[in-house]
């Protein structure tokens, strides 16, 4: 690795201006990144990252972006003043970038081969079966198996590590000196994970690539970054090789973010506790139908014969890869979809009930879901999103007394009641998921099925939202169904844990035994890669 800049950014300023208001999105930013380097660009969501990542190729809208001042220079051209030819020159060519989410990155519409073979087409005229052996190479390159049979295969049927490699094939169709990947494991699984910061190290290698690695997640840094630079409110508060930075900290955000992990252990149990939840022989089947009468020819095991039991007060962590069956099993356990099988609610058998018979059941039981701003209604304001079950379940209530409950459950999430005639957009992530869990903490529920609720935030938000379920659930006595795929969560909420792939249950027990002394080798394999990542990312890990 030489010293010699490839790029170099000096004084970046970035606004954004709307309706008369200016933010200040970057501020006085400056890094070099050498030849053959890796620079981790980390902090957390709307620190600048980002911002600061899409100005080096110039894709912000303009306006309402603006650069107040800055120079950013690409070995020895200057891109902020540069015409679009230069630019068309540059991107995809000699800097690519990969972003965060793929399912959106990726059009919905066209093949992998086509949109693979559209860079080739558009930076080097190549097309034909000569783009089709390129696109087949990439494939290959970034991992996928059996490249011939995903040429005709669109976005939605490829996995998220699949898409994700997609994505990178695309960023290195054209060979660039400069690879930029924005969050690219963010909304992976920890196998996944590793797989593809093991890829990327390799590609790098093998192409003499430099790398600029934007994430919120240090314990991913240590293992990829040769330096590092600490970004928070639009500033670099903190910069320097990667051991330096993680060994000898010096700014308190640094510190903040090193600290920034869910931390303690669930509350201790009654075991003879009376049973909330149960099943037995629980089975979720997808029919596969085909031809022209739509016959069944077979079907997808989603859930295939498991069994639950959760005491009151407990949490029962569900952990596996994406696609494994855990929201399936949750979703089946809340009489939510079809299912065979005895599941039993508060010793009432609840599957041979009707719909409607179940419905004064609901208060009883409620969902918490990974994406706050998707299960959150944009046109509806804090205190009637809140409220809204409490309209269902308690219709005679009295518009103030469902106020007080409303500004209650607030308060006790951590959200100012004042701000309950706002909108869902007006909230950081962190907050509108503790919005989430005052809705269903607002009905005063015995059961909570909470899924992935905390993959989509902050490490620093992660704590603090695992700090507030647990200590709502000492307050309440609540049992939780806890669905992740994140195992430094489940460790800090779970008492008993199962784990599950393709549908079935590879290991089951308690928590301390399946972290301490997992069995199976699935189970070693997801340890491996949550906790001593620095082993998968050297490819000990493969799925």
């Amino acid at each position: 690795m030489t010293n010699t800049p490839i790029l170099s950014v000096r004084d970046l300023c970035v606004d954004f201006t709307q309706g008369g208001r200016t933010t200040h999105a970057v501020r006085h930013v400056s890094f070099d990144i050498a030849e053959k380097e890796t620079v981790a660009l980390v902090g957390e969501s709307g620190s600048g990252k980002s911002v600061t990542a899409l100005s080096v190729l110039r894709l912000l809208t303009y306006p309402p972006a603006s650069h107040p001042s800055g120079e950013i220079f690409f070995r020895d051209r200057e891109l902020l003043k540069a015409g679009d030819r230069t630019l068309r020159e540059v991107r995809g060519n000699k800097i690519s970038m990969v972003f965060q989410e793929p399912m959106s990155s990726l059009n919905p519409l066209h093949t992998v081969e086509r949109q693979v073979g559209e860079v080739l087409d558009v930076h080097r005229g190549m097309s034909g079966k000569a783009a089709r052996v390129r696109v087949l190479e990439l494939l290959h390159q970034v991992g996928i198996r059996e490249p011939e049979s995903r040429l005709r295969s669109y976005p939605h049927q490829l996995s998220g590590g699949q898409r994700q490699r997609v994505m990178i094939a695309m960023a290195l169709a054209n060979e660039p000196d400069l690879l930029i990947a924005d969050e690219p494991t963010t909304a992976l699984d920890v196998t996944v994970q590793a797989q593809i910061l093991e890829l990327l190290a390799r590609l790098k290698r093998e192409q003499n690539m430099a790398l600029l690695f934007i994430t919120h997640d240090l314990g991913i840094v240590r293992k990829v970054g040769d330096r590092v630079c600490v970004m928070t409110d639009g500033e670099i508060v903190e910069r320097g090789p990667t051991e330096e930075i993680f060994t000898n900290p010096q700014h308190s955000y640094t510190r903040h973010l090193l600290a920034a992990e869910p931390k303690g252990s669930a509350p201790a149990t009654d075991r003879d506790a009376p049973f909330v939840m149960e099943a037995d022989d629980l089975k979720v089947w997808f029919p596969i139908k085909r031809g022209f009468l739509r016959r069944t020819v077979g079907h997808i095991k989603a859930v295939d014969g498991i069994d639950v039991k959760v005491r009151e007060g407990e949490t029962l962590g569900v952990v596996g890869e994406s696609g494994s069956g855990k929201t399936t099993l949750g979703l089946a356990l809340l009489r939510l979809i079809s299912s065979t099988g005895r599941i039993a609610f508060l010793g009432r058998d609840i599957q041979a009930a009707r719909f409607k018979d179940t419905r004064a059941l609901r208060a009883d039981m409620q969902i918490v879901f990974q994406d706050p701003y998707g299960s959150l209604s944009p046109r509806m304001i804090i205190r009637d999103i809140v409220g809204e079950g409490l309209a269902v379940h308690e219709p005679d209530l009295k518009a103030s007394e469902r106020d007080r409950r409303v500004v209650k459950a607030l308060a006790e999430v951590g959200i100012d009641p004042e701000t309950r005639f706002r909108y869902p957009h007006e909230f950081s992530g962190g907050q509108r998921q503790r919005i989430a869990i005052a809705r269903a903490m607002v009905l005063e529920p015995k059961f909570v099925m909470l899924d992935e609720p905390t993959s989509a935030l902050d490490m620093s938000v992660q704590a603090q939202v695992v700090d507030l379920l647990r200590d709502l659930q000492k307050r309440h006595d609540l049992t939780y169904l806890f669905i992740s795929h994140d195992l430094k969560v489940v460790r800090a909420l779970a008492n008993e844990i199962i784990v599950m792939r393709d549908g079935k249950v590879v290991e089951a027990g308690p928590a301390a035994q399946i972290f301490d002394h997992p069995q199976t080798d699935y189970t070693k394999a997801l340890m491996a890669a949550a906790f001593d990542l620095e082993v998968a990312y050297r490819g000990a890990i493969s799925t």
